[in-house]
Order: structure tokens, then sequence, then C-alpha cells
């Protein structure tokens, strides 16, 4: 990648953009074709058979990331998001952090869950070491209900069982059998669920139980990323507080966000609008990996910060956030969608693994530049002045009235829209 082409990336026109990217190496001809011509929307015969009684496409802005180093690689990153100043943000940040070397992941072997989660057993402490006792002919059995995940190296790897209970109860009422998958490149979802349901039988002969629910788990607690970075206090510096007052603030805005719920939502909401973007621009499913995030958030029985800032001996900041993601590079609509296409092709086409050390890095990123802002500046000064454009937008500003409304409202005592009306009614006189 030809990282010269980028330089000052936001200043250049749409076209600009486009061709900037062909120029650098990040997209083909035939991808920057298509951006000019705007054709990264579905079908209208696509859309209707991927959902039920569809009506149109709902379109979100997709815009790419810079300046990021993963793993010693030089990345541009896509992002699917309607928020403001979400990938200026992440660009700012991952400029700092790829000036001190940038980020470092570790992402650990990706096994997916699958639940057989059964009823009505008189003896389930019995029950468990029944199952745990016949763990290799219902791993051989999974695998028989989908040989062609086994023949590409995959398929359920080992077995666990646990004992549920409900709260006001002293013993538990459900056993719950946990099979762990390799999906390879594949989120997997449909793999699992054709497993569960393929052993479902067999377990119930086992236990003398009925099986309840035999599903995928999207709290995927054996797939996890991991990001750090170090960032020298000399990057830290502002024109208000010196390095070292920066870095302490950030540390102790984090710790915070560990003991108080209420600030932790709104910390972790930062680290999901990169981490969520970059998800929605490949295809895959949002909603899987935001419910897996909180509730690994609440691990310890309290929801805290994902994030983790400390100092080390030489007196630098260092991030580290850990993050389940149930994410794949192939199947549901990632081979489908023309943007999801576009956004692995940027990417550089990256297997499943890399793919999660890009979202572990873009949230980590992404935290940082929250939490800089929050305790130097204020987080204002900078949403406010990318959310004038919008602003400027829903006033009714056309063409190249937006960027004199947003300019004129960053100078306004108030930036609203009742502001920005004002301004386009009185923009020429």
């Amino acid at each position: 990648m030809d990282t010269s082409q980028l330089a000052k990336f936001y200043k250049k026109s749409h076209l600009e953009k486009i061709n900037a990217l062909e120029a650098a190496g990040v997209i083909n001809a035939e991808d920057a074709e298509n951006l000019r011509r705007d054709q990264l929307d579905l079908s209208k015969e696509t859309g209707d058979h991927m959902i039920e009684n569809y009506l149109a496409n709902y379109s979100l802005p997709f815009g790419v990331a810079m300046n990021f180093i993963i793993d010693e690689q030089e990345m541009v990153v896509p992002m699917a998001i309607e928020e403001p100043s979400v990938i200026a943000a992440a660009s700012f940040a991952a400029k700092i952090i790829a000036s001190s070397g940038g980020f470092t992941t570790a992402v650990s072997d990706r096994l997916m869950i699958g639940q057989v989660t059964l009823k009505g057993i008189d003896d389930l402490p019995a029950a468990a070491e029944t199952v745990l006792s016949h763990k290799e002919a219902i791993l051989s059995r999974a695998n028989e209900a989908h040989p062609s995940i086994v023949k590409r190296g995959g398929g359920a790897k080992n077995m666990d069982v646990r004992l549920l209970s409900e709260d006001d109860s002293d013993s538990p009422t459900f056993l719950s059998v946990h099979l762990h998958v390799d999906t390879k490149e594949a989120m997997g979802a449909n793999i699992i669920n054709t497993l569960m349901e393929g052993i479902a039988p067999y377990i119930e002969e086992l236990t003398r139980g009925t099986a309840l629910l035999r599903i995928l788990s999207n709290y995927s607690t054996e797939c996890l990323a991991t990001s750090t970075c170090t960032i020298p206090v000399s990057k830290l510096s502002t024109p208000q507080f010196s390095g070292d007052v920066v870095r302490d603030r950030i540390i102790e805005a984090t710790q915070i966000a560990t003991v108080d719920p209420y600030r932790a939502v709104t910390h972790n909401k930062g680290i999901m609008n990169g981490v969520d973007a970059v998800v929605v621009a490949t295809g895959n499913d949002w909603r899987a990996v935001e419910a897996g995030v909180h509730a690994y958030a609440s691990r310890s029985g309290q929801y805290r910060s994902l994030t983790k800032w400390t100092k080390n001996e030489a007196g630098d900041l260092v991030g580290t956030l850990t993050l389940p993601l149930p994410i794949g590079t192939v199947g549901g609509s990632i081979g489908i969608h023309p943007g999801a296409k576009l956004a692995h092709a940027i990417l550089g086409h990256p297997t499943a693994k890399q793919l999660e050390s890009v979202l572990a890095s873009v949230g980590l990123a992404q935290n940082f530049a929250a939490v800089r802002a929050l305790v130097t500046e204020g987080i204002q000064k900078g949403h406010m002045g990318l959310h004038a454009r919008s602003l400027a937008i829903s006033a009714g500003a056309k063409g190249e009235q937006v960027q004199r409304v947003a300019d004129r409202l960053k100078e306004a005592p108030h930036k609203n829209l009742a502001a920005a009306k004002d301004i386009l009614n009185n923009l020429d006189k």
C-alpha cells in the first residue's frame, strides 16, 4: 500500500478520495469504478430474496478510517455508520498510536459455542456425569450432522456440561450441554444449529430428559480478540494539559467506568461506535456482536469498562481491549452485498482472525479518542464541529451551501437546527 497517496485524505473531494484509494492499491480499478458510479447498494431483486416484505434499501454512509497499523501492517479500515465524528476520531487516534508502533493483537482459537438445554431430569448430577462419559460419541454424532465443515478442518472440538438453577431455587433445574465448534471462516450460526439439532435426540436418550433448546450461543467466550497499544507521554500533551496529566486523567476516567455502570455504558458505547461500524461494513451480525460484548462486560457480576488503561514503568500510557467476536469472512450477506464485498477488499480479504484483530484495534482507538477528548477539551468541541454539516442538511442547505452554513454554525453561540435554519435564510444577505 502506497500511503503517500492517502495524505490529507479528509481534505480531498469525493472523486479524489476514490482515485487516491485506487492509486494507493487499497482498491482495484473495478471497485473504484463501482464507487464512482455509486453501485454499492443492493439490487431490489437481491433485497427481496434476503428479507420478508421487502420494500427498499435503507442506506448508511460508507467511509474509511485512516492511519491504522495493526500487527505491523498498514491498513485502511472501512466503516458504515450514520454518526459524525466516529471515523475522524478513529483516524486521529490511529495516527497517534501508529507513531508509537501501532496496535498489537492476539486472537484465541476461534471456537463458537452451541447449546442443548434439557428439562425434566430427575438426577441432574448423575445425568451430567453420563453425558461427560459419552463425550467422544456426542462429538462424533455432531460432526456426522455436518460433514462438510469437518472436511474443511472444522467441526465440534470439545464439550462441557453446565447445571443451571433459578435464582430462588437451591437446586439446578436445567442441564445445558455445550459444544465448542470450529466454524473456520464462517460465523457459523447455521452450522452450529445443525450440529445441536443433530445431537439432541442422543442426549435426550442418555439423560432421559427433554431437549428444550438446541441453538448457538452468541456469547463467544472461546473466541476472544485482544488489542494493545503503548503511547508515550510526549504524544499526549495538549495546549491546556501536559502529557502526564492527560495520561492520568485517561486512567482515572477508565477507573470510573470500571466501578460505575452508569459511566461504563456510555464508555463502552463509544468503543462499539467503531466496532459496530466495521462489523456492519463487512456484512457481519452486529446484534450478535453487541449482545456478546455487553455480556462480557458484565462477566464479573457488574457491568464494567471493556478497556483498561494503565501506565508502564517508563510512564507511558498502555491500553488493552478484549472482546468476544462471533464474526466471519464468508456466509450470510458477506458474499451478496456489494458494500460488504468492497469492505473485505479494502481490508485485503482478511481471515476471520485478522478481522477480529481489526475490530478490537478500532474499538481501542475509538475509546482512546473519546476518553482523551472527554478529559481535556470536552467531547462536544469535535463532535459538534462535524455535526454542523448534518444540521445544515437538515435545515435545507444544498451543495456548497452545506459547508458555508456549517462553518458559520461552528461560530454560532447555539449549535442547533433553529440556528442552522436562521444562518441558511440569511446566507447571502
